[in-house]
């Protein structure tokens, strides 16, 4: 065998790479979200039964759960949990949450401005960015659609 070849370095890396379990990995994801999705909506009757109006209390639901996770970053609990529940911590508002406090964590020793200011997007910031393009880019088709009568309004 040849390691310079491509087919022996991939023969070696192949041989030297840990095995996923994608099955389990998978399982443990759909459980964490499931289990998130599922804490969020207790939560959202917790503030109805309140009487907290409806549209209140899912703001105050991704409200709480934005807080939650960036403390739990914060205190270095988000990365253990997220390390055993894989992308089911990624439920969009948690993850969302947890990679801009990261960010924020790693960054302040370098100032606010230099620091803090210009590197807590690196990581969220495509999230931000393709997430508004695609919603821009679906209006646009919708109203394309909507405009040539193609779907009704």
């Amino acid at each position: 065998m040849d390691i310079y070849s491509l087919e022996g370095k991939k023969k070696i890396i192949k041989e030297h790479s840990p095995k996923t379990k994608t099955l389990k990995n998978s399982c443990f994801a759909f459980l964490t979200g499931g289990v998130i999705c599922l804490l969020a909506e207790a939560l959202r009757h917790t503030f109805l039964y309140f009487d907290i109006d409806s549209k209140d209390a899912l703001t105050l639901v991704g409200v709480t759960f934005i807080l939650l996770a960036s403390s739990l970053t914060a205190l270095g609990v988000f990365d253990k949990i997220a390390r055993h529940a894989g992308a089911g911590t990624l439920v969009p508002i948690t993850g969302f949450s947890n990679a801009i406090t990261s960010q924020a964590i790693d960054s302040k020793s370098e100032g606010l401005v230099l620091g803090l200011g210009a590197k807590i997007f690196t990581v969220a910031g495509p999230v931000i960015l393709y997430g508004i393009s695609s919603g821009v880019l679906y209006g646009l088709i919708y109203f394309i659609l909507l405009s040539t009568g193609v779907v009704a309004p």
